[in-house]
């Protein structure tokens, strides 16, 4: 990797995808995505994808119920500040899906040992 050069991006408002340039200067990263193929995809196509890759945790009513359960034992942490403007943008309940998402990683971890 001693030939690897470092790239540098960044993300304007709008959500465009800017790269900086050897020169300094930032250019817009050309997407690759089908957009319309992505648009046209039905809650249900999105589901049976979703359902269907291995890597995606199960995020079932059930799953939601348990992460709702009150903490027993809960700490003050410090999150990056993405991470959490992340979760509270789907509003109340936000602490909650972070502990959720947090607890599952957990557990998949331990099953695998």
């Amino acid at each position: 990797m001693a030939n690897a050069r470092e790239m540098v991006f960044t993300r304007l408002s709008d959500g465009t995808l800017l790269r900086r340039e050897p020169d300094g200067s930032y250019r817009p990263v050309a997407s690759e995505s089908d957009r319309a193929r992505l648009d046209a995809l039905t809650d249900a196509e999105i589901e049976r994808m979703a359902a269907s890759d291995p890597d995606h945790p199960a995020l079932d009513d059930a799953f939601w119920e348990a992460a709702s359960a009150p903490a027993e034992n809960a700490e003050a942490v410090t999150l990056d500040s993405d991470v959490l403007r992340y979760f509270r943008k789907e509003g109340r309940g936000y602490q909650n899906r972070i502990n959720a998402v947090l607890r599952h990683y957990m557990r998949e971890n331990e099953r695998a040992g």
